[in-house]
């Protein structure tokens, strides 16, 4: 049994927050400039200029990529070898409230969904945690902005709807945020499962490294297919058109129930933040 401390926790959370907040993934910032050099409309390419610059004076400085440093959206891979002293989610409230206290990341959590109170340190944060086997403990922080994830969708298909009708939902989604969500997108899309697992597993799918498609060469080349046509509906970077719409599609799949097709769209902004730890 590997024991891990509470103190442990909070540290490696307070790392990740301030990390994924300051650093983009090489694989979104490798992206975004194959995307500006293939890029034929000026104004995209310039746009897509100024964001690869915003990235760079960011990682520079230690500053936040983006003003909304988001609500901290936590993913724990969490090994049946691994005991953990004292309650783990407090263990990662404290990790957040470190971090974007030390971060000076913005403090974006409301106690209540109507009342409206700030809590003033971040917390809590949006945990989640799978078990798995072995004696190793995998922590994601994926800081989710609201512009974005305020662009979601959810629907119950029937099963007769189909292939065309999951890319339907997934395009009119995409279509009704036009420049919301601060394109260029990453899109993650969740299929199966029921009403409540679905989105997570559109949560999950934007965690995949860009490049990287679904296992199954079905729903693989159903990505490639959104792909093109969510960038060919010519809204562009920051919505000033061109070719440049979304930088990924990525589909998470899961069985469901012979009466249903759940659907699920989460949308992250060009800031496709998180980082990964392994304790």
């Amino acid at each position: 049994m590997k024991e891990l401390s509470a103190a442990q926790i909070t540290a490696a959370v307070r790392e990740l927050c301030i990390e994924a907040n300051y650093h983009l993934p090489a694989d979104v910032t490798d992206c975004l400039r194959s995307c500006r050099a293939k890029e034929q409309w000026p104004v995209a390419k310039e746009i897509l200029g100024n964001i690869l610059d915003n990235i760079a004076v960011a990682a520079e400085g230690d500053y936040p990529l983006c003003q909304d440093t988001g609500l901290a959206c936590v993913f724990i891979r969490l090994g049946q070898e691994v005991h953990i002293s004292d309650d783990l989610a407090a263990a990662v409230d404290e990790g957040v409230r470190q971090g974007y206290r030390d971060g000076y990341l913005r403090a974006s959590a409301v106690a209540d969904p109507l009342r409206r109170v700030n809590t003033g340190d971040n917390t809590p944060a949006l945990l989640t945690v799978e078990l798995t086997s072995g004696d190793q403990c995998e922590i994601t922080v994926a800081p989710k902005g609201f512009g974005s994830e305020n662009m979601g969708a959810l629907k119950m298909l029937r099963p007769s709807d189909g292939r065309e009708g999951v890319k339907r939902f997934v395009l009119e989604t995409v279509k009704a945020a036009g420049p919301n969500p601060c394109p260029p997108i990453v899109v993650g899309v969740g299929v199966g499962g029921s009403f409540d697992k679905v989105a997570l597993c559109a949560k999950k799918a934007l965690l995949r490294p860009l490049g990287q498609h679904h296992p199954d060469p079905f729903w693989a080349q159903m990505e490639e297919e959104l792909l093109e046509e969510i960038n060919a509906l010519g809204i562009g970077p920051q919505g000033f058109g061109g070719r440049t719409t979304a930088l990924a599609v990525s589909i998470k799949t899961m069985p469901t129930h012979i009466t249903a097709l759940p659907v699920a769209v989460n949308i992250n902004c060009h800031v496709s933040r998180h980082a990964r730890r392994v304790l």
